[in-house]
């Protein structure tokens, strides 16, 4: 009997299952103790089911602003993108086979917002907008095979209020077919699945998928001029579209599309992949027989009513949470070790969930959301991704070390869809030869050392692979046999390992790397035993001299402060500019995109190329664009006003974009407005932004109107307000320096602000209400005498961070308001933490109590103590160290008592411009006077000595010293001579 074909009854087929181990039970439970033994059987391999059972290997998502800044790094450092195009998509085996695409609708549903394709009924679709649709386009140069789907979660309005009818069907059509054409006719290549569902469902609407899919099959009409297409296009995009596959329904927190298709023939013939989130298990409900018990194994092994395999997705998980390059410091195991590459939320619970999922509900495609994280940090969702590339003025792009990890299941197999002639040579997935017991459903935990393991095989029976995952803090051995394979005559298996670095290595010595060879003993089997905390691919591929298989991931390269001429295009730290945008572009070239469905790639100008989309602006909510003032200019428009704000945003803001580095510190930023909506609007202009997605999110703003009523925010609570006389637009500043910030209205000074805990570094925030409202000739300025910004952010567990005594020092289930979801948390007397750097100061960030008190030293002498801390929010700095000579230091903080929270240390530039006043510091030098060194005891003099020589050299000059370098220095100083303690008689 053929598997998963034919008419075969329900009965038969659950017989069948039942015979086969798929539906019932799982490979027999193994013991804590006992090696593992996998007997990979080449009559299991069914080579005739090509939807189920043969592995896609991994996808990603694009919405929410997650690939925003991807065209910048394109635009920016395009032989940087095209090296990230090739390590995902690229290479004889591609790690991505699948773009993943959310159409946005200019509202924040996750991270951020994506355009919307068509804001109107009557506006022309414009996939460019959405950088997913590029992304494909430009991943299909490298992968012919690539996948290509398209879903929705909140609709543009234009579509909702008829949806909201009951009416939309034509609308929620319209939108998808107009997209795809456009995006066939702008990059050539045509989608190749659609769910016709909201995205994360409880609810399938399976009317609206049979209508949807009805639809599509009969539709004729490719010839409207608004399609764009020339007769010869016509004809082949008709085909192609004809051939759109239909997922559903990408549900998240429930599993009925699964008993559903079992159920409903007319629904099981129009659905060809079923996907399903944030889990890994299959519905249990009812009897072996029932549709409701396993319905997304037996759509994958075809033994269901139907005899037909489907396939089934993993249609959206998470990545790794933070750098694993971080998280390797954690004291999270038993007795305060490192888990290594694994524990909870790591790389290997990553791998667990991809075998998991698979063992437990036979899903053959595993998708990220994100692979790619293009976005601003501090964001909802931080730090989940693969790869971050978030700096693309500097083109650091930051490849993980769980790239390496998910390798291991793409690497030592032939991976994606089969053709419909079963010749492609996809290997399929070997159920009885696959397991996982290790517990949890999204967030997995391999700490119990129990089996996990995925089998990938030949369907000509000449090759398989075998991935063991092992995220406990113990060994497992594996024995591992094949039968009735066609291995050939040298029947040699080698093991690949990725783990983390032994004591004295490199930080990646043992990712991926050849790490033994084996043949079979008498009795047949392999046998290996896996270290803790690593994942192996046992293979009888020969890849040991294989150049790509070997290849290294590439360095992430620097971090560079965005610090540029008054282009805002050449990086320049000389001149009083930190970044300029007047929206024209002149200064940019032509951009390279993919087109003619991957064969080439076509020269664009910049805007056209990316839909008019500006330069390093992620947005939170609205549809912010380049467009033409009366007069021809370019000004930056947020278009989404009153007739299209109604949708259904899960995350519902005003309009608010995003652009800068967090490291920015006191700056001028000002922007010209202006309102051509004649029915209102609202510009607003913010600094120091470091986390959230709403306007209100920038520490410091001003907002005004045509009206001329403005209002000074901090955080969103009102603390001046005033007016102005009337007028179509205003230029509007926000300087910010220390403490100290000052707003102007047409270049006079409205309102000025002593902050008395200050927020001190961020982005800048444009915003305004739901109006079109005009931005032009933004600028970022230094401020003469102030230190405009740090220069490099180290993480608390990075590996040049030492720290000393009693520390906690977590990742798993981490915050995404820190820094790469990590903290170090000391609460014991004595304990210390060292920290190097390259600068004239450091900020100690960290939401914190305010309740720690330190003793400071920088370069082995006392420099405070007794030195208080503030209470912070996350990402702000609770302890700020100003005053040192510019250079390499190293500074040691001891907790004298309390408790502190370390998430990252800034080191501060010594780029100052102007002349500072260091009268206050001369002063100080006077009061203290010239006390008598034998009067007072050693500690004490040797805190007041080393403060007193620090401020003399400063006074004499300090390059790099500024405003607050001097302030400290000062109080430093006199804080020093009060804590003289006398010798006792």
């Amino acid at each position: 009997m053929k598997r998963g074909f034919g008419g075969a009854s329900l009965a038969a087929a659950t017989t069948m299952a039942l015979a086969a181990g798929l539906t019932a039970a799982a490979p027999a439970a193994h013991s804590a103790d006992d090696p593992v033994q996998v007997v990979v059987d080449g009559h299991d391999i069914r080579a005739d089911n090509v939807n189920g059972l043969t592995y896609k290997g991994l996808g990603l998502l694009s919405c929410n602003s997650t690939s925003n800044l991807l065209m910048d790094y394109k635009a920016e450092h395009p032989k940087r993108y095209w090296q990230l195009v090739r390590v995902l998509f690229g290479g004889r085996n591609p790690l991505i086979n699948h773009v993943k695409i959310e159409m946005g609708s200019d509202t924040n549903t996750s991270t951020g917002s994506d355009p919307a394709t068509m804001r109107t009924a009557d506006e022309l679709a414009d996939a460019s907008r959405s950088p997913g649709f590029q992304l494909a386009a430009d991943a299909r140069t490298v992968n012919p095979g690539l996948k290509v789907s398209i879903l929705r979660w909140v609709m543009p309005q234009w579509v909702q209020t008829e949806w909201n009818k009951g009416t939309g069907t034509d609308e929620m059509y319209k939108w998808y077919k107009e997209t795809i054409l456009d995006a066939y006719e702008k990059y050539g290549y045509m989608v190749d699945y659609v769910d016709p569902d909201t995205n994360e469902t409880t609810k399938p609407d399976v009317s609206f998928v049979k209508w949807y899919k009805n639809a599509l099959t009969n539709d004729t009409d490719f010839a409207d001029p608004r399609y764009g297409l020339t007769p010869r296009q016509q004809q082949a995009a008709a085909k192609a579209y004809h051939g759109i596959k239909i997922v559903a329904s990408d549900e998240n927190t429930t599993k009925n599309i699964g008993p559903a298709l079992l159920t409903d023939t007319e629904l099981f013939g129009a659905v060809d992949a079923v996907g399903y989130h944030y889990t890994t298990e299959d519905r249990l409900d009812g009897t072996p027989d029932s549709p409701t018990y396993r319905p997304y194994t037996k759509l994958a092994t075809g033994e269901n009513t139907y005899g037909q395999d489907k396939e089934v997705w993993y249609s959206e998980g998470v990545g790794s949470f933070g750098w694993t390059d971080f998280r390797v410091h954690n004291t999270e195991g038993p007795g305060g070790a490192s888990t290594g590459i694994g524990g909870v939320q790591s790389a290997l619970d990553v791998a667990n969930r991809s075998v998991k999922s698979y063992a437990n509900s036979k899903r053959t495609h595993y998708i990220f959301q994100p692979a790619i994280g293009a976005f601003y940090e501090g964001a909802q969702y931080s730090h989940k991704e693969l790869v971050s590339a978030r700096d693309p003025w500097s083109g650091n792009i930051h490849y993980d070390a769980a790239l390496y990890v998910m390798q291991h299941f793409t690497q030592f197999a032939r991976t994606g869809w089969e053709n419909s002639t079963n010749t492609a040579g996809i290997w399929r997935t070997v159920p009885e030869a696959s397991y996982s017991g290790v517990s949890g459903t999204e967030n997995v935990d391999g700490s119990n050392g129990a089996p996990s393991y995925l089998t990938l095989a030949d369907p000509k029976k000449r090759d398989f692979s075998t991935i063991a995952v092992n995220d406990s803090d113990r060994t497992r051995t594996y024995r591992i046999k094949a039968e009735n394979m066609d291995l050939g005559d040298d029947p040699a298996m080698e093991v690949w390992e990725t783990r983390a670095a032994d004591p004295g290595q490199a930080y990646d010595a043992d990712f991926k790397h050849l790490a033994a060879q084996l043949r079979p003993d008498d009795e047949g089997y392999y046998t290996y035993t896996v270290k803790p905390r690593s994942i192996v691919t046992f293979t009888t591929l020969d890849r040991s001299h294989d150049k790509a298989t070997r290849q290294r991931l590439p360095e992430s390269g620097a971090r560079t402060v965005l610090d540029t001429d008054a282009t805002g295009k050449r990086h320049d730290t000389r001149d009083g500019v930190l970044y300029a945008d007047d929206f024209g572009y002149e200064e940019e070239g032509p951009v390279r995109v993919g087109s003619d469905d991957g064969r080439r790639t076509v020269s664009r100008p910049y805007l056209a190329s990316r839909g008019n989309q500006p330069r390093y602006l992620v947005d939170q909510t609205g549809a912010w664009e380049v467009g033409k003032e009366a007069d021809g200019d370019n000004v930056l428009y947020q278009y989404l006003d009153q007739s299209m704000k109604d949708t259904g945003a899960w995350n519902r803001n005003t309009p608010n974009t995003t652009v800068g580095d967090f490291r920015w510190e006191n700056y001028r930023a000002s922007v010209d407005v202006s309102f051509p909506d004649p029915q209102g609007g609202l510009a607003t202009l913010g600094v120091r932004q470091q986390k959230g997605m709403a306007a209100t999110d920038a520490a410091y703003g001003v907002g005004i109107g045509p009206a001329g009523n403005w209002t000074f925010y901090r955080y969103g609570t009102a603390i001046r307000t005033g007016t102005v006389a009337p007028a179509d637009g205003y230029r509007l500043a926000v300087e910010a320096k220390g403490a100290r910030v000052t707003v102007s209205v047409d270049g006079r000074a409205v309102a000025e602000y002593q902050d008395p805990t200050p927020v001190t570094g961020g982005r800048v925030k444009l915003g305004s209400d739901f109006h079109k409202v005009g931005f032009d000739n933004l600028k970022v300025e230094k401020v003469a005498g102030w230190t405009p910004y740090a220069t490099a952010l180290t993480d608390n567990m990075d590996g040049s961070v030492v720290y000393d005594g009693t520390w906690s020092r977590n990742a798993s289930l981490g915050d995404a308001m820190n820094w790469y979801r990590s903290t170090s948390t000391g609460a014991g007397a004595g304990a210390s933490v060292t920290v190097p750097f390259t600068g004239t100061g450091l900020d100690v960030i960290g939401g914190n109590d305010g309740s720690a008190v330190l003793d400071v030293t920088v370069d082995g002498r006392p420099l405070a103590r007794s030195a208080r801390t503030v209470a912070t929010d996350k990402r702000q700095a609770t302890y700020r160290l100003r005053g040192l000579p510019e250079g390499r230091h190293t500074a040691t903080l001891t907790l004298r008592s309390g408790k502190i929270v370390l998430d990252a240390f800034t080191a501060l530039s010594g780029d100052v411009d102007g002349p500072v006043d260091t009268t206050p510091l001369r002063t100080a030098l006077d009061a203290v006077g010239s006390p008598d060194r034998s009067d007072w005891t050693a500690d004490s003099w040797a805190v007041f000595s080393a403060t007193r020589s620090a401020a003399r050299a400063a006074v004499d000059g300090q390059r790099g010293l500024d405003v607050i370098g001097v302030d400290q220095l000062a109080s430093r100083l006199t804080a020093a001579r009060d804590g003289l303690v006398r010798k006792e008689a």
